[in-house]
């Protein structure tokens, strides 16, 4: 089924193509420059740390309703096994198996295609069994700068919103009221859906969800957003809003915009600080593992306040 024409119509007012370049892979993070990331590091006032990742174990949010997307499984490959040492030390060791977008990650710009279309005019075959042979999470580089928080619940005087609830522009006007949204920046939407997975609903989790809506994608342009996350596992409403597309939205974001989107981050200790004295920017670093040809990249984000 194609594509509404309403849609080809937010697409071309998101498109970044050529924007910074033919041969680009890093998208709007190429607006995180010097003078953003001093801007950042201004916001880290109190040295207040928050980690915004969520534990990594067999324990994580994947049902399988995405095949293949597996929960990290971690064994044992060595225990106080002895060295070839005259001094008798031992050593232990682990491995471990999981989806590169099973926790807290970023997606890659190469992540979804549609119509033959991906990121930047790259043609679809840069993606193959050998992985994103361009625009793969380690082209990204490093993700730090200024972050800002938009409590889109708490705003609305909830402690979550509803499953399927959509998120509009109206949603972050009202949520950006303390806070403005500069060139550069680096947005975590909170909807408290993360509740869900720590309650150990892992399929309530994803479905029904709250979540950005098409929209917001012309929001976040505007505004020239470098990244934008959210806590929960679509990132975007789900179902969709609309019945002729699975998750559109990354369609726009990644596709189009070339916006790097993260999901599964844990922003309810952050939102709860950022409550309590009314200051939602602060300094975040979240550079993603630097998997050669990965199509998304796990993190262990860090917000300084």
């Amino acid at each position: 089924m194609p594509l509404p024409p309403e849609f080809h119509e937010l697409a071309k007012k998101v498109n970044n193509w050529g924007r910074w370049g033919a041969d680009d892979e890093r998208g709007t993070l190429n607006l995180i420059t010097d003078d953003v990331v001093k801007r950042g590091l201004a916001c880290a006032r109190m040295g207040r740390r928050f980690l915004l990742a969520i534990p990594l174990s067999e324990e994580g949010p994947q049902s399988g309703a995405v095949p293949g997307r597996t929960n990290p499984e971690r064994s044992m490959t060595a225990i106080h096994k002895p060295l070839v040492d005259p001094s008798g030390h031992s050593y232990s060791d682990d491995v471990v198996s999981m989806g590169l977008q099973a926790g807290t990650h970023w997606d890659s710009l190469v992540h979804v295609t549609y119509a033959g279309r991906l990121w930047n005019g790259l043609d679809p075959s840069v993606v193959s069994e050998s992985g994103a042979a361009r625009a793969g999470i380690d082209k990204a580089g490093v993700i730090a700068g200024r972050g800002v928080l938009l409590d889109v619940a708490r705003a609305r005087g909830e402690e979550r919103l509803p499953g399927g609830y959509g998120i509009t522009p109206d949603d972050l006007d009202a949520s950006s009221t303390r806070v403005d949204v500069r060139s550069g920046d680096i947005v975590l939407i909170r909807t408290g859906q993360i509740q869900v997975f720590k309650e150990g609903n892992r399929k309530g989790y994803a479905n029904p969800s709250p979540g950005l809506t098409l929209a917001t994608s012309l929001w976040f342009h505007e505004r020239d957003v470098a990244a934008v996350a959210t806590d929960s596992l679509t990132f975007e409403v789900y179902p969709s809003e609309r019945k002729d597309a699975l998750l559109p939205v990354h369609l726009l974001n990644l596709t189009e915009m070339g916006l790097t989107q993260g999901q599964n981050f844990d922003l309810e200790e952050l939102s709860a600080a950022c409550a309590e004295d009314g200051v939602y920017d602060f300094f975040l670093e979240a550079t993603p593992e630097p998997f050669v040809g990965g199509l998304g990249g796990p993190v262990a984000p860090v917000a300084i306040r």
